[in-house]
């Protein structure tokens, strides 16, 4: 049987993303993922999305694939990207949509070209280890921050720590900031699913901008410019003594190409 899909990347994080409104596609489907996502036996992505129909007053509902095939929490550059091809397919008509996803409901507004604003859940705490940062930002995040980033061996440090206790069992995405004075921080993500460092990561921005603003080093009152590997991110909060909320992420959602393929 071919399958119709769409390749699409926001800030270098990559996706397949296939119109599964028919269910003509089983959602537990991990080996086919797997494959699809691999780099050298398939199409090549961090992750796939199934665009399902949605419940009633939301346009679809999203479902999220790590590359490893299985059902993963919440991606912020993959929410932007599916949203992206939802309007374009006409699933989503006028300036705006919503959307369903594991953690919940999603807000998205379309700006100039390819600029996609997606608004994420509300973060309640962060969790100071002193050294180091937890928190969830639809996804379980652990921020860090570092002199020189670049100079990091972030897939081996990122892999070290998302596999020691407490985080061994579920995993954790493992976030590096530098902050350096009168330039935009600097962030690179390992992400646990992918299992290696991704040009960028959507919930892993967001997790940083919050840490920064918590930390009073946000680039901005309302909100936070990040430079990750792959682009410039934004993103907007309202801050609360140390609860956030009106949280949004934007950036660009690029249409790379359409293909078929044969499982």
């Amino acid at each position: 049987m071919k399958i119709e899909f769409y390749k699409y990347e926001g800030t270098g994080n990559d996706f397949i993303i296939i119109d599964n409104r028919e269910k003509k596609l089983k959602a537990k489907n991990s080996d086919l993922w797997q494959k699809l996502c691999n780099r050298h036996f398939g199409i090549g992505a961090d992750g796939l999305m199934l665009i399902q129909k949605g419940k009633k007053g939301y346009d679809f509902e999203m479902i999220y694939f790590n590359a490893d095939g299985n059902e993963s929490s919440m991606c912020g550059n993959g929410g932007r990207c599916i949203t992206h091809l939802a309007k374009e397919l006409g699933i989503v008509k006028g300036k705006s949509a919503k959307f369903t996803a594991i953690d919940g409901a999603h807000e998205v507004t379309f700006g100039t070209k390819n600029t996609v604003k997606l608004k994420m859940t509300d973060v309640k705490s962060i969790n100071d280890r002193k050294s180091y940062m937890t928190l969830n930002t639809g996804s379980p995040h652990y921020v860090t921050m570092v002199k020189n980033v670049m100079k990091l061996p972030v897939k081996i440090d990122g892999r070290t720590i998302r596999n020691r206790e407490p985080f061994k069992k579920e995993g954790i995405n493992v976030n590096f900031v530098q902050v350096s004075a009168g330039k935009m921080p600097v962030l690179r993500t390992y992400e646990r699913g992918v299992e290696d460092e991704t040009l960028s990561c959507g919930t892993g921005t967001v997790a940083a901008a919050l840490v920064l603003a918590n930390k009073g080093m946000s680039t901005a009152k309302d909100h936070c410019d990040i430079q990750t590997m792959g682009g410039m991110l934004k993103v907007w909060f309202t801050q609360q003594k140390g609860s956030f909320t009106n949280i949004w992420l934007e950036g660009p959602a690029t249409f790379v190409f359409k293909g078929e393929v044969e499982i």
